[in-house]
């Protein structure tokens, strides 16, 4: 095996392919499918969920990212831009939660986020339009919400409920004012 991985690498080399960590790392993850370097915290996103993701390369989805699966659900199953409503309309009514907000299923919402931060992923490294990144937020901080009512608040500053809104409503400047007001509102509502 060790004679593979070394011919492999020379084989690589004499064709000058890339081989660099970065390389090496995007290449495990199969919803990475460009060459273009990752953020660092993308990056260690990356190597978090890609064992969790599995890709559909017969589908492709945004940027041409193969369509990704995390526990039976499908990025094709929740994708925004397929939809005729905005980024946060479609998000406040396919993500939204159940009163009472502990009763809802964390690792629900935890599969359908690790989707968009694969596909997220998969469209930086080809350097793709970050629409995403607003139902992306937004999933954040509804896990962030559903936590803190089950009684396990995020203790990262970057993970509690108001930093997340603040990155919901920094990333939909263009989203009317009565949609940001509703979200707003449920950052009110942790119990």
């Amino acid at each position: 095996m060790k004679f593979f991985a070394a011919f492999l690498y020379g084989a690589s080399v004499a064709l000058g392919a890339p081989t660099s960590p970065l390389f090496e790392r995007q290449a495990n993850a199969c919803f990475v499918i460009g060459n273009q370097a990752l953020p660092a915290e993308v990056a260690g996103i990356v190597t978090d969920i890609q064992s969790r993701i599995t890709c559909d390369p017969s589908r492709k989805t945004l940027s041409g990212v193969p369509d990704v699966s995390s526990g039976g659900i499908s990025f094709s199953s929740v994708n925004f831009a397929a939809s005729s409503q905005t980024a946060l309309q479609f998000s406040l009514e396919t993500f939204a939660t159940k009163a009472p907000l502990a009763s809802n299923d964390l690792a629900t919402f935890q599969r359908q986020l690790d989707v968009y931060l694969a596909t997220e992923a998969g469209i930086r490294s080809v350097g793709g339009n970050l629409a995403i990144k607003v139902p992306k937020f937004f999933l954040e901080f509804q896990i962030s919400r559903i936590q803190t009512a089950q009684g396990n608040p995020p203790t990262a500053p970057a993970l509690q409920v108001d930093h997340k809104l603040g990155k919901v409503l920094k990333n939909a400047p263009r989203e009317s004012q009565a949609l940001l007001d509703q979200v707003t509102a449920l950052s009110k509502v942790l119990a």
